[in-house]
C-alpha cells in the first residue's frame, strides 16, 4: 500500500477521500485554487499545494500542477475524485508516465467508455442492450436532424464526452432542433472541450437505475447492487435510493449481469457505475458508464456495509477485491438528498453566497450510519460562482425504504441553512409527495408532479409572524416583562413608556406580500395583531442573538422555532419549516430609495454572457430571448418579461458580469 496519496479534487469528495486514508494510516496531500485557499478539504489533509486561479481550467483541470505537486511531496498515488480530470485519459496517461499510481480504471477503459458514442458500439459488441438512437461520428447539424427525424421525436440530444447532466437537451419537435443542437454543442464544449453530440429515442416515463460495479487487477469483477436516480431536475439527479424501488431478484441479477460484462469488456479496474435507463415493463438499455466514484455512493454503502473509498485504495494498490460476489448483501434501505444553493422556484438557479448560518440534525461524517452529512463547506463558507453549487449530502438508512423516508422528512427539518437560497424546502416536499412516497418514479417526476412541488406562495403563518416579532423585540433589548434592564427610563429599550403604554407598528413582508403587525403594551400585557385579525394575547421567551431561540404564545397557540437575523432579513425555523421575512424598517428604507437604480433587466447570478440577440432600438415581445449566461458551466437564458423596447445594452458576449448589474434597459410597450 502506498503512504501518501495526492487528492486532485475539491469540496465534498476531497474531504471524503481524505476521511478514509486517515483512518488507513495514508498521508493525504491537497491542492487548492485562489478560491479554496481556506477551504474545509485543505484543512483535511495533511498537505496542500497551491495550483492556480479559481477558475478550474487554471487550476483543477491543469494536469502539469497537480503532477508537480504530486512530486513536490512525495506522493506515490493521485485519487481524483469526480468531475475535473477523475474520466481524463489523457491524464490517467500522464501519472503512469511519471510513476505515479492513477486511482481509477486503466486508460484503454476510460478511452473507451469516455465518448459515449464508443462505449454504446462496444457494448452492442458485447450484448448489452442499447437504446435506439444515432451514435457515430457525423456532426453536422443537418445530418443530425435527419438522424432525428429517422429515431422518431422526442429525442435526447447529449453530449458524447459529457455527464452531471450537461450537454442535454430534449426535442419535442422538428422545428426546435437546431437551436436546441447548438445550446447542447456549446454547453458540451465549455463543460469537456468536446462539442461532439449523440442522439437517442427519448424514453417516456423512463427510470434511471444504475449499477456499481468493482473489478480488480486479479481478474475478479462484482456488482454490489443497484442504484435508483431517477427523482432529477434539469438532468441532473437530486434524490438517489438504494435498492431500487420494485425490483425483483430475476430483474436485479439480469442486470447486474449485464453491467458487469460491460466492465469486463473494456478490461475494467476498479470503481465504476453502469448506467441504464429502464421502462415500465422491465426492459432496460445501456446508456453509459462513468468510470469513476458517483456522488451517489454513500447509499451504496450504507445497504452494504463497504467502505467503497478504502475499495478504491486497495485495488489500486494491486490488492484482490475484499468480498465475492456471493459474500455480498442488501442491508435495508438508503436515501441521498442532495443540499444544493439554488432556488427552486426559478428554475433552480445557483444561488452564490454567504452561509451566515450551517448547521444539521445529529449526524455521523462520512460513515455508515441512520443519518451521515457528506459536506465540503462549513458555516461561514461562500458558495462561488466557479464550482457546482452543491452544500451537501444528506443520507439517510432505515431498515426498509419508509422508515428511510420518514428519517430523511425529520433529518431535513432540522437543517438550518442561511444566508443564500437553498433546496432543502423543496427537497422535504418531494420526499411526502404521493408520488415518491409510493414509489411511482421515472425521470419525468418532478415535471409530473409539478403543483404539488411547487405550490403558489402562501401568507405566512401568524406564529412565525410572531416568532419573527419576538426575536426583533429581543435583539432590540430586554423587552419581556420583569427583563433586567437599564434603571434609568431613558437608557431602557424594553417598550417602557408613561403610564406603562406602548404600541408599535412592524410591517414584515413574506413571499405574498407585506404583512402588517399591531404590537401593544399595556402594563405587563403584551397583544399582537395581525393585519384586520383582532389582537390577541402575546407572551414570548427568547435567548441568544444568532439565533434567536424563540417561544411563543399568541391566545391559544404555541410555538417555538429558531430566527437567524441578517440586516432587515429573518430566517424562521419552526417545525422543520423555513420562512424567510423582511423587516421592512422605515429608517432603512428612506436611506435605500436614494440609492434605487432605475428599471432594467439584472443578471441573477454572477456569470459569463455567451450571446446577446437585440440591439438597441429592438421590438421584443414577452419571452423573447435577450442574452444567453452562463455560471457553473450552464446555460441560463433571459427573457423579456414584458413587450418593449430596448434601449440600452450593457454588455457583449465574452463579459464576465457579477450578480445584479444591469444588462438591458428594456422600456415597456407602451398600452394600446
Amino acid at each position: 500500500m502506498f503512504d501518501t496519496l495526492l487528492i486532485a479534487n475539491r469540496g465534498e469528495i476531497a474531504c471524503r477521500i481524505a476521511a478514509t486514508a486517515r483512518r488507513m494510516g495514508i498521508r493525504t496531500v491537497a491542492v487548492y485554487s485562489d478560491a479554496d485557499a481556506d477551504a474545509r478539504h485543505v484543512q483535511a489533509c495533511d498537505r496542500a499545494v497551491h495550483i492556480g486561479g479559481p477558475e478550474p481550467a487554471a487550476s483543477y483541470l491543469r494536469a502539469d500542477a497537480i503532477l508537480d505537486a504530486a512530486r513536490r511531496t512525495g506522493a506515490q498515488a493521485i485519487h481524483p475524485g469526480y468531475g475535473f480530470l477523475s474520466e481524463n485519459a489523457g491524464f490517467a496517461r500522464a501519472c503512469a508516465d511519471a510513476g505515479l499510481i492513477f486511482v481509477g480504471p486503466p486508460v484503454d477503459a476510460i478511452a473507451a467508455m469516455g465518448s459515449k458514442s464508443a462505449a454504446k458500439t462496444l457494448m452492442s459488441g458485447a450484448d448489452v442492450p442499447l437504446v435506439p438512437g444515432y451514435h457515430g461520428e457525423r456532426q453536422e447539424a443537418d445530418f443530425l436532424q435527419e438522424q432525428a427525424r429517422a429515431i422518431g421525436y422526442p429525442v435526447l440530444i447529449k453530449a458524447s464526452a459529457g455527464g452531471g447532466g450537461k450537454g442535454m437537451r430534449i426535442v419535442h419537435a422538428d422545428a426546435e432542433f437546431q437551436a436546441a443542437l447548438a445550446s447542447c454543442q456549446r454547453e458540451a464544449a465549455s463543460s469537456f472541450s468536446n462539442a461532439q453530440v449523440l442522439i437517442e429515442r427519448y424514453l417516456t416515463k423512463p427510470r434511471h437505475i444504475e449499477i456499481q460495479v468493482f473489478a480488480d487487477t486479479h481478474g475478479q469483477c462484482v456488482h454490489l447492487f443497484e442504484r435508483d436516480c431517477s427523482v432529477q431536475r434539469r438532468h441532473q439527479k437530486v434524490i438517489e435510493e438504494a435498492p431500487a424501488p420494485g425490483m425483483t431478484p430475476d430483474r436485479r441479477e439480469a442486470m447486474g449481469r449485464a453491467a458487469v460484462a460491460a466492465a469486463q469488456a473494456v478490461g475494467y479496474v476498479g470503481a465504476g457505475t453502469v448506467e441504464f435507463i429502464a421502462e415500465p415493463d422491465g426492459r432496460f438499455y445501456f446508456m453509459e458508464m462513468n468510470t469513476r466514484l458517483q456522488v451517489e455512493h454513500p447509499v451504496t454503502e450504507a445497504i452494504t456495509g463497504q467502505d467503497l473509498v478504502e475499495w478504491q485504495l486497495r485495488v489500486a494498490a494491486g490488492q484482490p477485491l475484499p468480498l465475492r460476489q456471493d459474500q455480498l448483501r442488501i442491508q435495508g434501505h438508503a436515501l441521498e438528498a442532495r443540499i444544493y444553493a439554488e432556488n427552486p422556484d426559478k428554475d433552480f438557479l445557483p444561488s452564490i453566497g454567504r452561509l451566515d448560518a450551517l448547521q444539521w440534525p445529529p449526524h455521523v461524517v462520512f460513515q455508515t450510519g441512520p443519518v451521515r452529512v457528506d459536506g465540503g463547506v462549513r458555516e461561514g463558507d461562500t458558495i462561488s460562482p466557479h464550482y457546482d453549487p452543491m452544500i451537501a449530502k444528506l443520507i439517510v438508512h432505515g431498515q426498509d425504504r419508509e422508515q428511510a423516508r420518514q428519517r430523511m422528512l425529520r433529518a431535513l427539518g432540522a437543517v438550518r441553512c442561511t444566508g443564500v437560497q437553498t433546496n432543502i424546502a423543496f427537497l422535504g416536499r418531494l420526499m411526502d409527495d404521493p408520488a415518491f412516497a409510493g414509489a411511482d418514479l421515472d425521470t419525468g417526476l418532478i415535471e409530473r408532479e409539478h403543483e404539488r412541488l411547487f405550490p403558489a406562495p402562501r401568507d405566512s403563518e401568524d406564529s412565525a409572524l410572531a416568532l419573527a416579532v419576538a426575536a426583533l423585540l429581543h435583539h432590540d433589548g430586554p423587552a419581556r416583562p420583569g427583563a433586567t434592564a437599564d434603571t434609568n427610563p431613558w437608557g431602557q429599550s424594553d417598550g417602557w413608556r408613561i403610564g406603562g403604554r406602548y404600541a408599535r407598528t412592524l410591517v414584515l413582508k413574506d413571499d405574498r406580500g407585506e404583512r402588517t403587525l399591531h404590537l401593544r403594551r399595556d402594563g405587563s400585557l403584551w397583544t399582537l395583531g395581525v393585519d384586520e385579525h383582532p389582537a390577541q394575547a402575546f407572551h414570548w421567551q427568547a435567548e441568544g442573538r444568532h439565533p434567536a431561540h424563540v417561544r411563543v404564545r399568541l391566545g391559544d397557540t404555541e410555538a417555538r422555532g429558531d430566527v437567524h437575523r441578517d440586516g432587515a432579513r429573518l430566517d424562521v425555523f419552526d417545525y422543520g419549516r423555513r420562512q424567510t421575512l423582511e423587516w421592512r424598517d422605515p429608517l432603512a428604507l428612506a436611506a435605500a430609495s436614494a440609492d434605487d437604480a432605475a428599471g432594467g433587466l439584472t443578471a441573477p447570478m454572477p456569470g459569463k454572457i455567451l450571446s446577446v440577440a437585440v440591439s438597441a432600438g429592438d421590438s421584443v415581445t414577452r419571452g423573447t430571448p435577450l442574452i444567453v449566461m452562463e455560471a457553473m458551466k450552464m446555460e441560463h437564458t433571459i427573457e423579456a418579461p414584458h413587450d418593449g423596447v430596448v434601449k440600452e445594452v450593457f454588455y457583449t458576449a465574452g463579459d464576465q458580469v457579477t450578480e445584479g448589474v444591469t444588462l438591458i434597459d428594456l422600456e415597456a410597450a407602451e398600452a394600446d
